[in-house]
């Protein structure tokens, strides 16, 4: 055999081979970039702007349209606020499109009102059971009626569907909620929601189609950072008319512009007029006169009178020494914590370790997708073992799931259940970004004991809603760390009000036959008010409130005569009265079909969103043209202020899952944005490539030939 001979044999086959599947791959990949190209919505065919924003949605890549501005007007009277919120829906596209947008809210803010404005028209909404708004939504839409809905996702969860929005049109929706003004320790709150984090979905969670449906629905594209300040600007004013001269009035997060509005009323406004919707506006004052013991409040509605009262207890003696504690530390190192928000949580666990003496016990878990316990169960507060924990707190980096309820379980279990003088405590040190906050709630109802749960939401937009039901069922408090800078102070109050509770085993007594919410009532902590809601026939009457404090009986009675006009009390009654039955409902303490059926009346009669009523409107004029196309967008969210996009989006997200969730099943897929590439790029790829292929196949049908 020659030299040529052993060339040429192993050429012909190899060569050939090699050079036909790349001409196949090359002719494949040109029919899938045409095919891709052709496919697209047909209002995405215009070239955008370099760095417009797009959007990845199940339908491919696709440029957002719409833009969103919301204006916040907000009014507090005496211990409630009215906010009006205005969300301006902006249709700067050439197609017919149908908006969705995921907001928060406040979880206790009772929403009653929607207004859709179009033009010179304004659409007044009306509450329906879910499914019938929703019917009436999708009919509408279909036959090219505007339309506006707003449904109820979670408690603090909200979503506003606009339909047949015109292309250079702006739609307004305009909705209304009450919600009760926070007291604590003589300081006055109101808390704006403005930002919803992505939360972490277990594999579990998508089991069923409603389980998937229900993770659609509390799922929205994240924007891209500094994209915040233009994509979902917000304006803020705050009527602040508390009843008394506020004073040290104070925006942690926001700067603000305060002007006098009379003896007793304040004009609060952003210094910067807008502000991305990127982190929660909260804003505290307090009263230079002495804080009064009761507040009562009133209002007449349907044939009802409906009284808020709000009770402060005695204050504590301290001269008598704190019981010894059991103490366990919960902190979250999950992904969504990367950044400023897992600094915020080491800081904390830090300074709560060092209050503790040796009368103490503790343990230290820390959970992301898996779980760490410090030690097999709580030790003695030595320096030594408080040493150990401070470097395993130092230690601790963001990663993974937020797989909550193993750690919730694993910090219930109680090694020395006789123990009754040592009160026993868990502290969780977490943002919340969780899915699954029934699944929590049931578990801490059912495994409890005699722990008490307190909540330390962190981060710019913690999920307040899962913060405050833990704490509510866990009889715990909640406090909140939005900054670094806040660590210190907060921690420290919240430590120092948990040395011991103020009042226990609270009852209620009445003469006037009144229906109270809460109907269970919490222990209260140093500094916390007793926030009483009421439904009665009678305006007059008294309501006695006894309990225990510093182990001895205490009792308070109050006249029902002396409420002053209260704006929206009757509004937080029914919101109140809804919250008790979920709170059952998830704790398994009642059937479901009924209090879906008792939170469903509740709602129709008092024209409020709930997770079985929602607000429709519906303009009858038919305004898009038969024929015209209508394309979905849904509107991204700005990521709170202080999440790592690349931390968090770098490792499962950046798939476009959410970690837990099956990668094939694209109903789980979390939409993220991208920046813009359009139409022409890939169609022009496609052609060249598809001569290249075509060619490459002639070549070789030629050599074989040869």
């Amino acid at each position: 055999m020659t030299n040529s001979a052993l060339l040429r044999l192993p050429r012909r086959p190899m060569w050939r081979g090699v050079g036909l599947l790349f001409a196949i791959a090359l002719a494949v990949t040109a029919i899938a970039s045409l095919v891709s190209a052709r496919e697209a919505p047909e209002g995405d065919l215009d070239e955008p702007s370099a760095g417009a924003l797009q959007l990845r949605t199940s339908r491919g890549t696709v440029s957002s349209a719409v833009r969103l501005g919301t204006d916040m007007q907000v009014t507090v009277t005496g211990q409630s606020a009215r906010v009006k919120v205005v969300q301006a829906f902006r249709n700067t596209g050439r197609e017919w499109v149908e908006a969705t947008y995921l907001y928060p809210l406040p979880e206790d803010g009772a929403v009653d009102s929607l207004k859709m404005v179009v033009g010179q028209r304004v659409i007044v909404g009306e509450i329906h059971r879910r499914e019938e708004a929703r019917e009436i939504y999708e009919t509408a839409k279909a036959e090219g009626q505007r339309a506006g809905l707003v449904e109820q996702q979670r408690p603090n969860m909200f979503t506003n569907r606009v339909a047949n929005i015109g292309p250079g049109e702006t739609v307004l929706i305009e909705i209304e909620y009450q919600a009760p003004v926070r007291r604590v320790s003589g300081e006055y709150s109101i808390r704006l929601p403005l930002a919803v984090g992505p939360r972490y979905i277990a594999e579990r969670s998508l089991a069923t189609a409603a389980g998937r449906a229900d993770a659609r629905a509390t799922s929205a594209p994240v924007a891209v950072p500094g994209q915040g300040v233009t994509l979902n600007p917000v304006s803020i004013t705050v009527d602040l008319r508390p009843g008394f001269a506020p004073a040290r009035i104070v925006s942690p997060y926001h700067p603000v512009r305060i002007a006098e509005a009379g003896a007793t009323g304040r004009t609060v406004t952003l210094a910067a007029g807008e502000v991305p919707a990127d982190r929660d506006f909260e804003l505290r004052w307090r009263t230079a006169d002495t804080e009064p013991t009761v507040g009562l409040f009133r209002e007449r509605l349907n044939g009802h009178h409906y009284l808020m009262a709000v009770i402060n207890p005695p204050a504590p003696d301290r001269s008598r020494p704190a019981p010894p504690r059991e103490l366990v530390f919960v902190i979250d190192n999950s992904g969504s914590m990367s950044g400023e928000s897992m600094e915020q949580a080491r800081a904390s666990l830090k300074l709560a370790l060092d209050t503790l003496t040796r009368a103490d016990r503790f343990n230290v878990i820390r959970f992301d997708d898996t779980m760490t316990e410090l030690f097999d169960r709580p030790v003695q507060a030595t320096p030594d073992q408080l040493a150990l924990a401070h470097r395993f707190a130092d230690s601790l980096d963001a990663n993974g799931g937020t797989e909550m309820l193993p750690a919730l379980q694993a910090a219930l279990v109680d090694d020395t259940p006789g123990d009754r003088e040592r009160v026993r405590q868990v502290i969780f040190l977490t943002d919340g970004s969780i899915y699954n906050e029934d699944e929590m709630l049931a578990a801490l109802g059912a495994d409890r004991g005699r722990s008490r749960v307190f909540m330390v939401g962190i981060g710019s937009a913690p999920n307040t809603f899962l913060m405050n039901r833990m704490a509510e069922v866990g009889r715990g408090t909640y406090t909140n760390i939005s900054d670094t800078t806040e660590v210190t102070a907060r921690m420290t109050e919240l430590l120092d009000r948990l040395t011991r509770p103020v009042a226990t085993g609270l009852t209620i007594a009445s003469d006037g036959g009144a229906q109270f919410a809460p109907e269970v009532l919490p222990d209260l902590y140093e500094g916390e008010p007793l926030v009483l809601l009421a439904r009665s026939r009678r305006a007059a009457g008294r309501v006695t409130v006894s309990g225990v404090t510093d182990g001895r009986r205490w009792n308070r009675t109050v006249d029902l005569g002396q409420a002053v006009e209260g704006p929206g009390v009757a509004r937080l009654w029914a919101k109140r009265r809804i919250t008790d039955i979920e709170v059952e409902d998830s704790l398994g303490d009642s059937d479901g079909a009924a209090a879906a059926e008792a939170i469903a009346r509740l709602g129709l009669e008092f024209s409020l969103v709930t997770r079985e009523t929602s607000l429709v409107a519906v303009d009858r004029t038919p305004a898009r043209p038969e024929g015209a196309r209508l394309t979905e967008e849904e509107l991204p969210l700005n990521l709170p202020k202080g999440w790592d996009f690349d931390h968090l989006f770098g490792g499962p997200l950046a798939e476009g899952r959410a970690p837990g969730v099956n990668p094939d099943d694209p109903a789980q897929l979390l939409e993220l944005p991208q920046t813009a590439a359009g139409w022409a790029t890939p169609l022009l790829n496609g052609l060249m490539l598809l001569l290249t292929g075509v060619g490459g196949l002639w070549l070789m049908r030629r050599r074989r030939t040869a």
